[in-house]
């Protein structure tokens, strides 16, 4: 595939619809973890504008600072720190609409407001987890949480 993609506007759905195959062609014959995570966030930088997206892996019980794009970011996080120690330490995605009111979080950026943190399980661990943060408050709902799901799954972290 070419590296171009196809960015569309409009309704979130639509904009994940598209962008998915899309998604699934630039991993397509490509083995490599990190060019895979790398295009991933790109991809989704482009499309949606976000602030902030990128991959932590889990590495010797702490998440390591993976491909990403934005400003610079935290290296390593502990589990259960933060909104991705907490995703990893409950194996769950977490929505933050405001992380200033979220316990504990790790102000990488101050100007990050709201953040959608999803976790990669694979024989029931986490064993990275994709984090994404927006300059706006509560830019993240089900929708996000549903079709970020689905991209993860169409990495090979093996």
């Amino acid at each position: 595939m070419a590296e171009d993609l196809t960015i569309v506007k409009g309704n979130k759905t639509e904009q994940y619809e598209t962008l998915i195959p899309q998604i699934k062609a630039l991993l397509d014959g490509e083995h490599d973890l990190i060019a895979n995570l790398a295009n991933t966030v790109a991809a989704l930088k482009e499309q949606f504008g976000w602030f902030w997206v990128g991959f932590y892996l889990v590495k010797n019980d702490e998440l390591v600072l993976a491909p990403f794009q934005g400003p610079v970011a935290c290296t390593r996080i502990r589990k259960g720190r933060g909104v991705c120690g907490a995703s990893w330490a409950q194996a769950k995605t977490l929505i933050v609409p405001d992380v200033e009111k979220f316990p504990g979080h790790i102000a990488c950026s101050s100007l990050s407001k709201s953040e959608i943190v999803v976790p990669v399980m694979r024989n029931n661990e986490v064993i990275a987890v994709l984090d994404v943060d927006s300059d706006a408050f509560d830019s993240f709902d089900e929708t996000d949480q549903h079709y970020l799901e689905q991209v993860i799954e169409l990495i090979n972290f093996n």
